[in-house]
């Protein structure tokens, strides 16, 4: 085992957690400074097991990994947090594959700009790293389904995470596309790809016996040869674990936990642990760094989850289900060893650079429902993933807005079948002389995980009720805030917004920068709950209830001069109506 020798600190200087705690990697890098992709030509065996070690081409080998997801940070950022990630003592990077990203409609692959995931691997090998994957098909991860593509709940009888017919129909559609591209980054040609994990944390859900052996057999079968790996947590790693040709990856918090959670016939085998949820505070880092010392002494291997979070840009973020539903915030920061912007984690100096009040804004986002395209009518009310629009495919994320004509005022009841959060309005406006109700739906995220993931139909799920009464008759208009239907020319009647305005509207301001665009964060204070865009890519999600207050925008989203600031679908009222940008200073 290496052997942990204190060294004298640097940079931070003493006390400086962070500092303290690279320098406690350190010796584990040097001690296998030759076991990099550039060291090791003529490739045999790559990553296997040995007694109650691993070995890599035949040579004693501890994995110190840390997690980056590539689609949570910007490409132009990718080289340089692997560097920051090899510069702290790791040898290797984890990080997975999210099917609902890579394949939002049945057959349509998105593979190149933030979701090139092979330019990723092949770049963690030019800085020295091996690469742990998890291609799914649940990657849970707290994105929205755990990863899964929404499309999947448009059969009323799906039965995610199962051998049900019509899940490992798609699933092998999805790996004939992906795997392929895996082989060939694996460690046997060339590439840094030295182990494979088999799903993720199914112990938790295990609800079909058969279900972890099939995918252990389709990436077999399409030329995954590497060393396979399932990941659990102690109380539910027997339930997850595949006996034969993998070995587990145990996650938990600290080091007595594990020693208690481990079964017995384990303790032989080689352990990689996954260490989630830690921050660099003084005492978490100084718990941690005790802990990491005694698993390094006990030559256990280590993940940690995150050492870079990044962002859940976009609508990515799933939510969780505790005492109440959690949606995700849209920082990922995870607590982790470098901040959502890269820089090192403790606490930053904070410079206000700009202000831009909303001159060019906004319009009432009741008015602009005039606008759309043609809404499906249905007698019922029908859920976004059942929705016939994006060729067959349903509605993934957004909003929706339900319209039907009343013929009396009452009690509107929705027996829970609006999910997320509904909007309702009588917009003003008369057919035959009855009024028009309007009810405007947010999906706030699926679920990440656990056993109700099947249910996750968002929209209006069921009847509503007026006096007891169900309503009948909608016409549904599909807002799923894409890119297209953000940028899309829209009426001249934008106009100053120098009032409150109540209810949902779109607002537009316009940002305008020097030559060189740098990282910055939008502070929403005054603002209430919506989505925000920069030169049309989704920042992700606000709300004022917290606990996130300012949101990242990265250098490369700007440009010299004129940058569009869109907030479509703002939720009640802003007060003031200004968006504040903060730069945080670098430290050198």
């Amino acid at each position: 085992a290496p052997k942990w020798v204190p060294r004298k600190k640097r940079g931070g200087g003493a006390g400086d957690p962070e500092s303290d705690f690279i320098h406690l990697l350190c010796p584990c890098r040097m001690n296998q400074v030759s076991l990099t992709p550039s060291h090791i030509i003529n490739r045999n065996v790559g990553l296997k097991v040995e007694g109650s070690s691993f070995t890599l081409d035949g040579f004693p080998f501890l994995i110190i990994a840390g997690t980056i997801h590539y689609f949570r940070v910007p490409r132009e950022y990718w080289r340089d947090r692997l560097l920051k990630l090899k510069a702290c003592g790791f040898n290797t990077v984890t990080t997975h594959i999210p099917w609902n990203l890579h394949e939002p409609r049945k057959g349509w692959f998105y593979l190149t700009a933030n979701l090139d995931f092979t330019t990723f691997i092949a770049m963690a090998s030019e800085v020295e790293l091996w690469v742990i994957l998890c291609p799914g098909p649940y990657i849970g991860s707290d994105l929205d389904l755990g990863g899964l593509p929404s499309w999947l709940l448009r059969d009323p009888k799906m039965k995610l995470r199962t051998t049900y017919r019509g899940f490992t129909k798609a699933v092998n559609h999805y790996f004939d596309k992906i795997i392929p591209m895996i082989v060939q980054l694996q460690y046997g040609k060339g590439g840094p790809i030295i182990a494979v994990q088999v799903e993720n944390e199914y112990g938790s859900y295990r609800r079909d016996n058969r279900y972890m052996s099939y995918i252990k057999k389709a990436l077999i079968t399409r030329g995954i040869k590497v060393l396979l790996m399932t990941a659990d947590n102690g109380d539910e790693l027997t339930r997850g674990h595949l006996k034969q040709g993998t070995i587990s990856l145990y996650s938990f918090s600290c080091t007595s936990e594990f020693e208690h959670s481990i079964p017995q016939r384990s303790i032989n085998s080689p352990k990689l642990c996954f260490l989630p949820h830690f921050s660099f505070s003084s005492y978490l880092c100084a718990v941690l760094m005790r802990d990491v010392h005694e698993m390094f002494n006990a030559s256990f291997s280590l993940n940690f989850y995150m050492f870079h979070g990044g962002t859940n840009f976009g609508f990515m973020g799933g939510s969780a289900s505790l005492d109440q539903y959690l949606p995700m915030v849209t920082s990922y920061d995870y607590g982790a060893l470098l901040t959502e912007n890269g820089e090192r984690t403790t606490d930053g100096l904070w410079v206000l650079v700009s202000e831009i009040c909303l001159s060019k804004p906004e319009c009432s986002a009741w008015f602009l429902f005039l606008f759309l395209s043609q809404p499906i009518s249905s007698v019922k009310p029908i859920c976004m993933e059942e929705l016939s629009v994006n060729q067959g495919n349903g509605q993934s994320y957004g909003y929706i807005l339900y319209e039907t004509v009343i013929t009396t005022s009452g009690l509107l009841t929705t027996k829970n079948h609006v999910q997320d959060r509904g909007q309702v309005r009588d917009s003003g406006w008369v057919y035959n002389n009855n009024p028009t109700l309007r009810i405007l739906v947010e999906n706030q995220g699926r679920l990440a995980y656990g056993q109700d993931i099947n249910k996750e139909r968002k929209g209006i799920t069921g009847d509503i009720y007026l006096n007891k009464s169900p309503l009948r008759n909608f016409k549904i208009h599909s807002l799923d805030m894409k890119t297209k239907f953000i940028q899309r020319d829209l009426p001249n009647i934008w106009k100053p917004a120098v009032f409150k305005h109540r209810g949902p509207a779109f607002f537009l301001g316009i940002l305008r920068i020097g030559n060189d665009p740098r990282d910055t964060f939008i502070k929403m204070e005054g603002w209430t709950k919506g989505v925000i865009f920069i030169n049309g890519k989704n920042l992700g999600r606000y709300w004022n209830i917290g606990p996130q207050e300012t949101f990242y925008l990265p250098g490369p989203w700007l440009r010299p001069g004129s940058n569009e600031v869109r907030s479509p679908l703002h939720l009640l009222h802003p007060s003031p109506l200004r968006l504040a940008f903060a730069l945080q200073r670098v430290r050198t």
